[in-house]
């Protein structure tokens, strides 16, 4: 069996930073059990994994550990391989997932998803999470994930979690923000449980960070960055039930999976 792949770096206009996906166009759906090998073989924090099914398509993703429910830079690159590579005269893919249905149409250079938009409520501390964070924030939230809020941005850099830790928490993963230098504001992410101890950039995450920061702000269109090693740089804007996530990719290397037997 031949499968396409593509890696592809997104919320990034350059090589070698942004967060790197895989994606792999699929005629039919492989067991669950071929997806996360193929996953864990690509040892990327997430593989995406589509299939044209009556003229739409279907979108999963999986992390090297576990499927998960919502993936923002696996989607990036999905859309941009369908948009330049499967069908380049179309302006907009809509992907029907776990999440609903979700949409990422052109934006001259950039591409821009249309995400369910996550509200953070404000919840205590559980057992063991800010021992592992190893420092005190302001406050917590959680929605998908847990956010801590620090006082800025450099407390936001200085953080080097327990990994072993949060791999006990209630949670897929644990945001980290603050208020940014140079943009509205800065995150982290860490899902260790997931296999990913931490994320280069996190779209999913801005599901939960775009309703805050543009509450905390007073304003809809925030410019963030994702302060991990390779960094990422993201254009988002809340909307009534869904927030708009913007950011560019490129293409690092296509090829083919060969599967024997």
């Amino acid at each position: 069996m031949k499968i396409p792949i593509f890696q592809i770096d997104t919320f990034t206009n350059s090589l070698f930073s942004g967060n790197p996906a895989a994606v792999c166009p699929l005629d039919k759906w492989l067991p669950d059990e071929q997806l996360l090998s193929i996953a864990a073989e690509n040892n990327l924090s997430e593989t995406a994994f589509f299939v044209k099914e009556k003229g739409v398509y279907s979108l999963r993703w999986f992390s090297p550990v576990t499927e998960v429910d919502l993936c923002g830079h696996a989607t990036l690159a999905a859309a941009f391989v369908v948009l330049n590579h499967i069908a380049p005269l179309k302006r907009y893919v809509d992907f029907y997932t776990r999440s609903g249905r979700l949409s990422v149409k052109r934006n001259g250079k950039f591409l821009a998803m249309s995400f369910p938009r996550r509200d953070p409520v404000i919840c205590k501390a559980p057992d063991g999470l800010i021992n592992a964070l190893g420092k005190k924030p302001k406050k917590l939230f959680a929605s998908r994930d847990y956010m801590a809020l620090y006082d800025s941005e450099d407390d936001i850099k200085a953080i080097n979690p327990d990994m072993h830790a949060l791999k006990d928490i209630d949670r897929l993963g644990v945001i980290v923000t603050a208020i940014g230098k140079k943009s509205d504001f800065v995150s982290r992410f860490f899902a260790p449980k997931a296999g990913i101890p931490e994320d280069p950039v996190t779209g999913s995450a801005h599901s939960t960070l775009i309703p805050f920061w543009a509450k905390q702000l007073r304003k809809e269109r925030l410019h963030a960055i994702q302060l991990s090693k390779r960094r990422g740089e993201l254009f988002c804007e809340l909307q009534d039930h869904n927030v708009i996530i913007t950011g560019q990719a490129k293409l690092y290397l296509s090829g083919n999976i060969f599967i024997r037997g």
